[in-house]
């Protein structure tokens, strides 16, 4: 009877945590198992929001939070940047990496979110546009646009030579 409630206890005691763990995994992605999104407003702002959150990433270099902004964008602005566009920036080779994120926090003169601007650089997907994938969102996420975005493209396209960006300058 004691070498019995031994051997269960012994069983407990080693395959609870390994269900345990795999409970956990079964409910959360692991980091690994997560979808880049690619061009899929939806998917997109699921990953930047629940699986990649935004906050957590780096502000853009030498900018902090609610600083000065221009129309469309707002009044003050926010700006977040995926690792691939965080060492594209501090690497100055003068253009973003596949799968470089940027997430701009739109907001109004009294610090109300307004939008949330979102772009993506995907390998092929528009490379007459430099290859970004642009979307803006709600404050509750809602997609107001996205896609080759003509406005997007036709104000970034005067800083085509930085590769459609407008914050700073990429390269050396």
């Amino acid at each position: 009877m004691k070498k019995s409630a031994l051997s269960l206890m012994a069983v407990v005691f080693f395959l609870a945590p390994a269900a345990f763990v795999y409970a956990i995994h079964m409910e959360l992605p692991s980091e690994t198992s997560v979808a880049f999104p690619g061009p899929d407003a939806g998917r997109l702002y699921e990953y930047i929001t629940r699986y990649k959150p935004y906050h957590e990433w780096h502000l853009w270099p030498g900018k902090g939070r609610f600083y000065k902004g221009t129309e469309p964008h707002g009044a003050l602005l926010t700006t977040y940047v995926n690792k691939d566009a965080y060492f594209s920036i501090k690497g100055k080779e003068g253009k973003m990496a596949d799968n470089s994120i940027i997430v701009k926090e739109n907001y109004t003169p009294q610090k109300e979110l307004a939008a949330l601007t979102v772009i993506l650089k995907v390998k092929g997907y528009n490379p007459a546009a430099g290859d970004w994938f642009w979307a803006k969102y709600g404050p509750g996420g809602k997609v107001l646009s996205s896609g080759k975005v003509d406005s997007c493209i036709g104000c970034h396209g005067t800083h085509k030579d930085n590769d459609y960006i407008m914050t700073q300058k990429l390269g050396k």
